[in-house]
């Protein structure tokens, strides 16, 4: 696969803010393992390859393992995962999938019992940050692969 466009490139101060966003959703307090699960999550459901890639590779970084990587995809069926963890992932699938979804009532009640109201809508950002990354990546095919996590290039 050949990447179409440099989109970084081609809007600096648009891609600056979403840089912002995601500074801030990987400040906010959230569990960093948890936001990798989430990023993984939601960039499986949007077929992005190339952010499947690196959020793979950035929760291994964290310490995330193998086994756990592996079932994301099937987690529901999976006992590798906390109830906050399966809360977070069941709200990563809603919110992304919001047209078929409508993020129903009882996703939102087991979300609001593992997260406190700043938790959740900071969740909730860090969803939007990974939903506008996948659809950057995916729309001018971003090449899987290609990412070094931060620790592995210094």
């Amino acid at each position: 696969m050949e990447s179409r466009l440099d989109y970084r490139s081609a809007v600096p101060e648009a891609i600056q803010a979403l840089r912002a966003l995601q500074q801030y959703v990987d400040r906010c307090g959230l569990d960093s393992k948890l936001l990798e699960l989430v990023k993984l999550r939601a960039s499986q459901l949007n077929g992005c390859a190339y952010c499947v890639d690196m959020h793979t590779k950035d929760a291994r970084g964290l310490g995330e393992t193998e086994q756990r990587l592996y079932a994301v995809s099937v987690w529901r069926e999976a006992p590798f995962f906390s109830e906050r963890e399966r809360a977070a992932l069941a709200w990563t699938e809603s919110v992304t999938l919001l047209s078929r979804t409508g993020v129903p009532d009882d996703v939102y009640q087991t979300a609001r019992r593992q997260f406190s109201e700043q938790e959740l809508v900071n969740l909730t950002l860090a969803i939007i940050a990974i939903n506008s990354w996948n659809r950057l990546a995916v729309s001018f095919r971003a090449v899987a692969g290609s990412y070094r996590p931060a620790a592995a290039s210094a």
